[in-house]
């Protein structure tokens, strides 16, 4: 005698396959969140840096600030300076002792191609590229000798910004790993989601900072 399956197994199996057949979606929808289908379509600077890049995310969000507003508080970003504007406490709880600054910082406004931007203590990247008020773009390269040259990938993190009207701003940033060991996917795949969760209240946060009025002068 055969035994059909019970209704609570069906429905538990039911389940699993409803939520593995979602997963590509929401992965998708986690390597794109904000962007319009023009801007991930579109080469940003850094791109041809990783030109067989193997994994590209594009996130963006706008801002009700223009673009001059905006830059300051990305030529800050780093561990050691500016933070990244994104849940430190989650950061912290992995030894990063980050602290996101809510204000501009006068002296960490200094930045130039060649520079290192660190993401923790023994993890920097190079600036690559720097537009003022246009784009900053951070390399980790394995032909660079620096702390990231240990990275089974290439990886470029591009911020740039654009003004779709006047006093907005747009700003995307593109992630772009081109992997150089068969391993790296191990490693770049899985932390998709990780990526998404800091990444987008990184880019609320620069937003929200961006936004703030400026104080008003004491007379």
């Amino acid at each position: 005698m055969v035994r059909r399956p019970s209704l609570r197994a069906a429905l538990t199996t039911g389940a699993i396959l409803s939520s593995l057949a979602v997963l590509p979606v929401l992965r998708t929808w986690a390597m794109q969140w904000g962007s319009t289908e023009a801007e991930l379509d579109a080469t940003l600077p850094g791109d041809e840096l990783t030109p067989a890049a193997d994994h590209v995310v594009t996130r963006a969000v706008t801002i009700d600030a223009p673009p001059d507003a905006v830059w300051p508080w990305l030529v800050q970003l780093g561990e050691g300076r500016g933070g990244f504007y994104s849940y430190d406490v989650l950061e912290n709880l992995v030894g990063l002792g980050i602290r996101s600054t809510d204000r501009i910082e006068s002296h960490l406004q200094d930045l130039a191609v060649g520079d290192r931007v660190h993401l923790a203590e023994d993890l920097a990247l190079r600036v690559a590229t720097l537009e003022p008020g246009r784009a900053l773009v951070l390399a980790g390269l394995p032909e660079d000798d620096d702390p990231g040259a240990e990275m089974p990938f290439r990886f470029t993190w591009a911020f740039v910004l654009d003004e779709p009207a006047a006093g907005t701003s747009r700003l995307v940033v593109r992630e772009r790993y081109e992997y150089v060991r068969r391993s790296a996917a191990l490693v770049v795949e899985p932390v998709t989601f990780a990526s998404w969760l800091m990444t987008q209240q990184m880019l609320r946060g620069i937003r929200a900072r961006a936004e703030r009025p400026l104080p008003t002068p004491a007379r």
